[in-house]
């Protein structure tokens, strides 16, 4: 059960960050308007699910082990759920480092948060998301 709950809570933090925000055409949980405090509680509540043995520091392995544990909860199949979105987003995260503080995950996703909120409110609107989102899209055809 413990892991079950863990798994549910990773899929609801994941699909309401920023980053992971997906633009469904409706008002819902990934859609409404966030602000940057609610970016930083919804980090630190995500790395309090993903630091696994309570040490401070998340691993690639630790996150890696929480997503393995969402895709099991959800039968396995995360096509169109967030699974591919939460694997890039460890892939991005641990790049360059296999572990991380609090402090430097927090940052992380600060910086996407800032990214997406294009007018520099503190908010990060539906419209904000998504023009953040095909901005995001373009840069890689553009290295190309």
């Amino acid at each position: 059960m413990k892991k079950f709950l863990t798994a549910v809570a990773l899929g609801a933090a994941a699909v309401s960050t920023v980053a992971l925000a997906q633009d469904g055409g409706g008002a819902g949980f990934g859609q409404r308007d966030q602000t940057r405090a609610e970016a930083q509680q919804r980090a630190d509540m995500m790395f309090q699910i993903l630091d696994a043995n309570r040490d401070g520091t998340v691993t690639k392995a630790e996150a890696e082990q929480a997503l393995a544990q969402m895709q099991a909860a959800r039968g396995g199949d995360d096509v169109g759920r967030g699974g591919g979105r939460m694997q890039r987003m460890i892939d991005q995260a641990f790049s360059s480092t296999q572990a991380m503080t609090l402090r430097q995950f927090e940052a992380l996703s600060l910086a996407r948060f800032d990214a997406a909120d294009l007018n520099h409110d503190g908010t990060v609107t539906a419209a904000e998301r998504k023009q953040a989102r095909a901005v995001q899209q373009a840069q890689p055809q553009q290295r190309q």
